[in-house]
């Protein structure tokens, strides 16, 4: 039953990942040709909302970072609640070796980042940018393998996938905040405990959740900190387990984590990739490229996540903190592990955070989350693809 669900996630991930790129070629194709003026103004189109004295006026381009992607966080964060709860991060030893991995796997690549541009206080802001993984490219390119790959390494960098979101989120909440308003950070803090009230009377209608979710985003992102926080923060409120009308008993957060994972997978994300991946190529030289927040990004991608990953994976096992995953081997993790710098769409979110998606490295940072990505994704197929045989233990 488990592995079923499994192959069909991977599945889908492995279709959303297919269209992530081919957005990605049709937003560089865009940039770089006669059409560049009508893709920028595409991304400027001015939205707003009014409703009596609260405007919320934005380009396109923030409304999807700033709007679709807590959509976005809000399923990350039901994914994040259901695993500790009842899925892989529920025990202490399914826990272990994802949890190291990915610790592991945010602090080399920051640390590789910080060495490249220690001194430079706006160039540091992007410390956190190779730090993330894509978890629907990396589990797209894994499931180009098929059974050559063993359940329990896909289960590995699910896991792995899962926690590196959630360190995301704890960055951008400590990190990524502007100057606050205590107004909008107390309708925010009363939205939540509505929320909070609401989930422990066991309120059983997600239009009443919605609803008070909508203030919440509204208040958090006129209060200076991130709005994606109030889509992780909604999906904590979200009930587990509930009763309907009948006194049926159902999971509103599976449902919900259910009915937004294909819009989020093959509408949010695609659409976050394509307003956010158009370098302009025309304008980025070999000098940019080679300077400090480039290669800082790239580096912390193709070389920092394999050798956290890998490398804390290896001690953690080794101290006989955790085991290697079953039916797998060294060759195979090694392999998982440089696919996990795969960052794309996290990094590039985390860019527009860092840099306020400012140009002043002319887009050789974005350049820089592609390349980074795109080494990841071939080196770690390859290894994976030569070292295994058409069939993998189904552990």
């Amino acid at each position: 039953m488990f592995t079923q669900f499994l192959q069909e996630f991977i599945k889908k991930e492995s279709s959303a990942g297919i269209l992530l790129i081919f957005v990605t070629i049709l937003a560089l194709l865009l940039e770089n040709s006669f059409m560049s003026e009508f893709y920028t103004s595409f991304l400027h189109t001015p939205v707003e909302i009014r409703f009596g004295d609260l405007q919320i006026a934005k380009p396109l381009l923030l409304w999807v970072n700033d709007g679709l992607m807590a959509v976005f966080f809000l399923v990350i964060g039901l994914e994040i609640k259901r695993e500790v709860k009842q899925g892989h991060l529920s025990s202490l030893s399914q826990i272990t070796l994802p949890g190291i991995a990915a610790l592991g796997g945010m602090i080399v690549p920051a640390l590789i980042f910080i060495a490249f541009n220690k001194g430079e206080d706006f160039s540091m802001n992007g410390w956190a940018i190779p730090t993330a993984t894509d978890i629907a490219f990396a589990l797209g390119i894994l499931s180009l393998l098929g059974t050559r790959i063993p359940i329990s390494l896909k289960i590995f960098l699910m896991a792995l996938a899962i926690i590196d979101d959630l360190g995301a989120i704890v960055i951008i909440a400590l990190f990524y905040t502007s100057e606050l308003s205590t107004t909008s950070i107390a309708i925010a803090a009363i939205a939540l405990m509505i929320l909070f009230i609401m989930n422990r009377m066991h309120v059983a209608i997600k239009s009443a959740y919605m609803v008070v979710g909508v203030i919440l985003w509204v208040s958090v992102l006129k209060s200076g900190v991130h709005a994606t926080l109030a889509g992780v923060a909604l999906a904590f409120m979200i009930p587990l387990s509930s009763k309907d009308k009948e006194g049926n008993s159902f999971s509103m957060a599976k449902e919900m984590e259910y009915d937004l994972h294909n819009w989020v997978i093959f509408m949010i994300l695609p659409l976050f990739a394509f307003v956010n991946a158009g370098v302009d190529l025309k304008g980025i030289s070999i000098e940019e490229m080679a300077g400090p927040v480039p290669l800082g990004i790239m580096l912390g991608l193709f070389i920092g996540k394999q050798v956290g990953v890998f490398g804390f994976s290896w001690l953690a096992i080794k101290m006989g903190l955790a085991s290697l995953p079953k039916g797998s081997n060294w060759t195979l993790l090694y392999g998982v592990s440089v696919l996990t710098g795969i960052g794309f769409t996290m990094s590039l979110f985390v860019d527009t955070l860092a840099y306020n998606d400012t140009q002043i490295y002319h887009y050789a940072d974005k350049l820089a989350i592609l390349l980074g990505s795109f080494l990841s994704a071939i080196v770690g197929y390859l290894i994976l693809r030569l070292k295994t045989t058409k069939q993998a233990p189904m552990e």
